[in-house]
């Protein structure tokens, strides 16, 4: 295809509602394509595989800040589904008012214009329907992201270090494990301006990526598949386990298994987080745990926010789900399977109901209360001043929409 097609092609990533009700809290403060797994984000796995002009379609608050750029023919491609070069071949094919769908009927794309797309998601449009019949991974609730991330990783990273070379590892690290992957790529790859020294890295189940001017300090020991991305940090003694992406800018230390944690986010000391998502701009201070596995091996309910109540998923593990700028003080504990909505503030002895609303503040001890906004403003500005970004007046829409829907859940504390 040449330039000028590409240039032209236009390609709507969207939400459908369910699914970004689904994907609360961490879809209060973004469309689902900018969520994380593996090495980058759903949005970037598209517009690596399905070049074109990207832009959002998603709930309409957050249509202040992600706005969809629709022209006379677009495609429209569910933002929860995880590229495949099939999949891509399939969408690429379809020809105006036609619809791609899973073998369970969800749709995956469907090419036509803005007044189209919009009649099919209020079911007013019927439109020709293919079939896509290969394995498509679709996410449809938070846990699906740290169950995907693993191979979400390795994918991600056989694209990204293709025909480039390494970095050099320093000497004073140990490397475990075959220097390839089956499929010839090298099983380390370190980007310009990372700094390793002293760690234990375990290729041996997976890959390590260790982006842009990150870090990883003396004594830890990791194991791929792992995601470090552009400046983010494990620190020293840190124990990090395979299926984990640390984010830009993310600093972590202690005990992680199998987290995902979005970017601008902290767990510097230890403690133990497992089977979880974080958010961004997220802090879990000192000593905090945060439970994975109920005592009596039961499966987990977690907090499913559009149904008000707890969902029974079929999993065994499953952590700390926490939205942005959410925070837990030094020695917090979490029961298994914690939903903490964005803005909270939690800190004192015991354990909290598994279900935290947006913008509570307090303690299972002293009961928990309102989070004043203004004050809420302030400290988020100067967390992400720190990193050289504004607090937009996008943002503060945003959070003033989402402070005023978090009153309709406080009935889950």
């Amino acid at each position: 295809m040449t330039d000028k097609l590409l240039t032209m092609r236009n390609i709507i990533l969207y939400d459908s509602p369910a699914v970004h009700a689904d994907m609360l809290p961490l879809s209060f403060t973004r469309p689902v394509s900018d969520f994380r797994l593996g090495i980058t984000t759903v949005s970037e796995k598209w517009q690596r595989l399905f070049p074109g002009n990207y832009s959002v379609h998603t709930a309409d608050y957050l249509q202040v800040k992600f706005r969809p750029q629709p022209t006379d023919d677009n495609w429209f491609v569910a933002a929860n589904c995880v590229p495949t070069p099939a999949l891509v071949q399939a969408i690429e094919a379809l020809r105006p008012g036609e619809a791609l769908i899973l073998e369970d009927g969800e749709y995956v794309a469907f090419r036509g214009t803005i007044e189209d797309f919009r009649a099919l998601i209020d079911d007013a449009l019927k439109p020709v329907q293919i079939q896509f019949k290969e394995p498509v991974v679709a996410l449809h609730y938070l846990y699906d992201l740290f169950l995907n991330n693993g191979a979400a990783i390795v994918e991600d990273y056989k694209a990204m270090v293709a025909g480039r070379d390494s970095a050099p590892l320093s000497a004073t690290n140990m490397v475990i494990g075959p220097d390839r992957l089956p499929s010839g790529e090298p099983s380390l790859f370190i980007e310009e301006g990372a700094s390793v020294e002293g760690a234990i890295i375990n290729v041996s189940e997976g890959p390590v990526y260790i982006g842009r001017d990150a870090r990883i300090s003396e004594g830890a020991c990791v194991r791929g598949p792992l995601a470090l991305c552009e400046h983010a940090q494990i620190n020293m003694g840190a124990k990090v386990y395979p299926g984990t992406t640390l984010g830009p800018y993310c600093k972590v230390g202690g005990e992680l298994n199998n987290v995902v944690m979005f970017g601008y986010s902290n767990k510097a000391h230890d403690g133990y987080l497992g089977n979880a998502v974080i958010g961004e701009w997220c802090n879990i201070g000192a000593g905090t745990n945060a439970s994975n596995l109920k005592n009596d091996y039961s499966l987990i309910r977690l907090w499913n926010y559009p149904r008000r109540s707890f969902l029974r998923t079929k999993l065994q593990f499953c952590g700390l789900m926490m939205g942005d700028h959410s925070k837990a003080a030094i020695n917090c504990s979490f029961n298994t399977a914690t939903v903490v909505g964005v803005g909270c503030n939690i800190h004192g002895a015991g354990f909290p109901r598994p279900f935290i609303p947006s913008f509570s503040e307090g303690s299972a001890m002293a009961g928990f209360r309102d989070v004043d906004l203004r004050k809420f403003f302030d400290i988020a500005a100067r967390a992400m001043a720190r990193r050289g970004i504004e607090l937009t007046d996008d943002d503060r829409d945003i959070f003033n929409r989402i402070y005023e829907v978090a009153s309709t859940y406080k009935a889950g504390r």
